[in-house]
């Protein structure tokens, strides 16, 4: 025989049920607030460094703005935030995202990396675009300007190149 609850005892597990969702939603709500207060700096310095990559190498305004609009958020000290990065999590996520993407290229440091590194580097900016691993998907989805047409891709290859070459014939 099946055992079978009581009406009684079936509406008090319904009213517990919902009173634990309702604690659940409200204990979620007060989280969801507070974090909101918790706000790491922001990555945004106006000025262009005596370091940055325009000062240690020749980089054409059409270079420059491609640069700027497709990998500057990620890879410099001046990040354009959207709205959404006013709300917490999201901006963690960025933060993260952008802390990565600096130390692994930052073109407002590049002035003071080594020859052999700056030489790294541009090769790094030639593979990450052959194999379109940059700009990162995950940043194209909410930015869809910022996706690098097959003319970009080749303009920045070549620069990336002939930077190369310039930087290799330097040493």
């Amino acid at each position: 025989m099946v055992n079978q609850c009581p009406p009684v005892a079936q509406l008090k597990k319904k009213l517990n049920s919902r009173n634990l969702m309702k604690k659940l939603l409200v204990v979620t709500g007060i989280l969801f607030i507070a974090i909101q207060f918790i706000r790491p700096s922001h990555n945004k310095k106006e000025q262009v460094l005596s370091d940055d990559i325009s000062k240690a190498l020749m980089v054409p305004d059409s270079i420059q703005s491609i640069l700027k609009n497709s990998c500057y958020d990620c890879h410099s000290n001046n990040t354009r935030y959207p709205w959404y990065s006013n709300i917490q999590p999201v901006y963690w996520f960025m933060n993260n995202d952008i802390k990565k993407g600096k130390k692994e290229l930052n073109f407002d440091e590049f002035g003071s990396y080594s020859s052999r590194r700056q030489l790294s580097k541009l090769n790094g900016i030639e593979n990450a675009i052959t194999e379109e691993i940059m700009p990162l998907s995950s940043y194209l989805l909410m930015h869809n300007t910022a996706r690098l047409s097959t003319n970009e891709k080749t303009m920045l290859i070549k620069w990336a190149q002939q930077s190369e070459d310039s930087l290799s014939a330097s040493e």
